[in-house]
Order: C-alpha cells, then structure tokens, then sequence
C-alpha cells in the first residue's frame, strides 16, 4: 500500500476535586492533579480508515462505548468496527464505572464522550502522509507478576508481603512502539503498548493519568506528535518496588531506544474485525467467597471491616445474576503485520502470551480494557489458586473458563484476517 496517511490528536477530559476517584475499594478524593487527563486518538487510511482511542481513565462499559462508535460512525464514516477505544487504567481519575464501594460519576462520562468526540473530529481534520516505522522493544523492570505465593497459601494482594514464596505467573516485557513518521520527518503519532498496572503518581493525592499517561505526555514535548499508551495483558502485574518518577524515566528511556532502532514497516494491509461473544456471570459459593475475602482481610490489612462489607455487597447484588449470559466485543484489527487484539478486560498475562504465541501474525500485541469491562479475566490456574483477582465482586464475575474462551476467539479472528477473509 502507497502512501498511507495519519493524524492523531489529544483532548483534555475536564476533573476536579468533587469527583470520587476510580481504583480503590472505598470512595477516595483527590486535591489538585498533575498532567492532563486526555482521550488521544489515531486514525490511521489507506485502502480503509481505522481508529484508535486511549483514554486516561480506569475502564469503560460498552453502553457508553457502543453509543460513541456509533456516533463516530455516523459523522466521520469510521465504521464501527474499525474502532477500538480502550482505557489506560490509570487510578487516579474520576470514576467511569460502578464498582466496589461507589457509583461511575455521570458528569465525567459526559465530559469523557465529549472529549473522545473531539480527539477523533480533530485527528479526521488533518490527514497527513505518513510512513509507518516500528521496533519491539523492552522494559523489564518495571512491573512484575504481581499474584505472589504467601506463605499462609493466601495470593498477595495488599498489605504486608514479607512472608512472599515466589510469583504465580509470568510477566511481559514487551514493549512494541509504532511510529508514524510524517514525509517532512517529524513525528505525528507514537503507539507504545506494555504490560503492567498504571498505578503510580510523583505526587500524593492528586489527579493524574498514571506513570504511563505521564511517560506519554513528556515523550510529546520531547518528540512531538502525539503519543498513546495502550495497555497490555497486564490483569496479573504490578509495580511493587519502583516510584512513579523512576517508572517515568524507565518507560521513556525504553520507548526512546526503541525508537532509535526502528525500522520503516511496508502497509500492505489495513483491516478490523470487531466480534461480539458470549461469556457468563459465574456462579459461586457465598459461604466460602466469604471466608476467602475475610480472612485475608483481616490478617492483612490495618481496618478490614469495611472492605469486608464492600465484597459482601457486590456479591448480594450479584448474586441473582449467577449463570446469567451476556455479550461483550473482541477486536482484532491489523495495520500492515501488526496485529492487536483488543480485549474486553483486565486480561491475565498468560492468557496474553498464549495469544502471542500461537498467532499467525509475527507481532501480535494485547490491548486490554478495549471496547467494553468485564472486569479481571483469570485464567484457569488463576482460580484455582484464588486471590483478590478472583473473588467474587463487580472487578470479577466472568466464569471460569472465560479467558480460555477468550483466548480461542481471538485466535479465530486473528486465523481470518490472516487468510485474508477479514
């Protein structure tokens, strides 16, 4: 394919200091913010248009979603389903979705689709040619297998961990960069994608968009263009040792080396299949989810009751729905011979690398939290081995066996576009 062209954009998501702040069991507040909190988006032309969106929030649902799709089919002649919009997972900003002890703040979306709306309105205005550069590589410490074997036989979640025995999983630390390189060599978009929980802010309190989102917006003034983060398989890592300044520093270092070694890529192709499926709220046992919260709770954490009451809650609320079918989205959308796979959710990272590895595209890449929440999806060791990823509640309520489901599907969607049938 000759001659593709680009445009990407960033929109400020407006926030203050009266918004409950996503990411935590119990409702939390912020005083002030560092960084901006922003939807950017890419859309990418050739024989087809595609478009993709990262914005710096926790998650969103496909009912909000579906309608800005929808919208941004009607207006720009996108179609639906060459549009992925995913979440950076950052868990400093206002709520987007209702789960644990507080409600999604209805003024944010609004703010939310509004900014989504622009980002794609002004990236659809200035088209530029552009020739596609990209290099895997690597950032290895920062994040980890985060679901540690204790010592009690308990997964590590929160609190004290000094009786660690070792990880439960593997971790990635891939990190692919796309570049699109405008014809007067300057930078219109960056994609980098990585794989670990964007939790981490310089300063206590505040607003941010995460050490990702922030790594983002410095490769912008230093590069140019505008720079999107999106997530990875990162369902079962975290950060357990590093500062968010030193997170910064090392993400930037690591897509910039990625940078100087990149290599222009040919875009023979430009496709999306974008499939709905079925999952299942699973069903559960209350008396031993009870024991399993409560017990690690209480021998974990300094004020375990209310955090206690706030899974009890969930579960109430979730248990009339036990066995019930809905339906979500998967995506695979292809740009030349790079695949991403957009997944509706919290994606464990073995279930990511399995995806990788049987792909028939060499470089394939997850992108979580994309296109709709169905919270954490584990996979079956995972369950067995509990933990807070696990436990019953509206962060985690797929049936076991989803992930795997999920994993074939892909697959699937990845086998047709690679036959050329999508």
């Amino acid at each position: 394919m000759e001659g593709i062209k680009a445009s990407a954009v960033a929109a400020e998501v407006p926030a203050d200091d009266s918004m409950v702040i996503g990411g935590s069991i119990l409702p939390r507040y912020a005083s002030g913010q560092e960084g901006k909190l922003r939807t950017s988006a890419v859309v990418i032309e050739g024989k087809e248009k595609l478009c993709m969106v990262s914005c710096d929030v926790l998650m969103l649902q496909r009912d909000i979603l579906d309608e800005v799709c929808r919208e941004v089919e009607r207006t720009y002649s996108i179609p639906f389903d060459n549009i992925l919009i995913c979440a950076t997972h950052t868990h400093h900003a206002p709520t987007t979705v209702t789960i644990h002890g507080y409600e999604r703040d209805e003024v944010f979306c609004s703010r939310l689709r509004d900014a989504i709306l622009s980002a794609v309105d002004k990236a659809i205005e200035r088209p530029a040619e552009a020739e596609m550069y990209f290099w895997l590589g690597e950032e290895s410490s920062v994040g980890q297998n985060s679901r540690l074997l204790l010592g009690d036989g308990t997964i590590y979640w929160a609190g004290p961990k000094d009786d660690a025995v070792r990880p439960t999983g593997p971790f990635d630390p891939e990190l692919p960069v796309i570049w699109f390189r405008r014809s007067d060599g300057g930078t219109e978009a960056l994609l980098f994608n990585h794989s670990t929980h964007n939790i981490g802010t310089r300063k206590l309190g505040v607003r941010s968009p995460g050490f990702y989102g922030l790594a983002a917006q410095e490769l912008e003034e230093e590069l140019g263009g505008a720079v999107l983060f999106l997530p990875g398989a990162f369902g079962s890592t975290h950060n357990l040792t590093l500062p968010a300044d030193e997170m910064v520093y090392r993400i930037k270092k690591a897509v910039k080396e990625a940078l100087s070694h990149a290599e222009p890529k040919p875009v023979s192709r430009i496709a999306s299949v974008k499939r709905e499926m079925e999952y299942k709220v699973r069903d559960f046992d209350e008396e031993k989810e009870d024991e399993a919260a409560s017990y690690y709770c209480r021998k974990r954490l300094e004020d375990p009751e209310p955090v206690i009451e706030v899974f009890r809650s969930m579960r109430r609320e979730l248990a009339p729905h036990q066995g019930e079918t809905r339906r979500t989205w998967l995506q695979v959308l292809l740009v030349g011979d790079i695949a991403f796979v957009g997944v509706p959710g919290e994606f464990f990272t073995k279930l990511g690398l399995l995806i990788k590895r049987r792909s028939p595209f060499r470089y394939t890449y997850i992108v979580g939290l994309a296109n709709d929440y169905i919270g954490y999806i584990p996979d079956r060791e995972a369950f067995g081995l509990g933990g807070y990823q696990v436990w019953t509640g509206f962060h985690s309520f797929v049936a076991e066996g989803t992930g795997e489901a999920i994993v074939e599907e892909a697959l699937s969607l990845l086998s047709e576009l690679y036959s050329g049938r999508g």
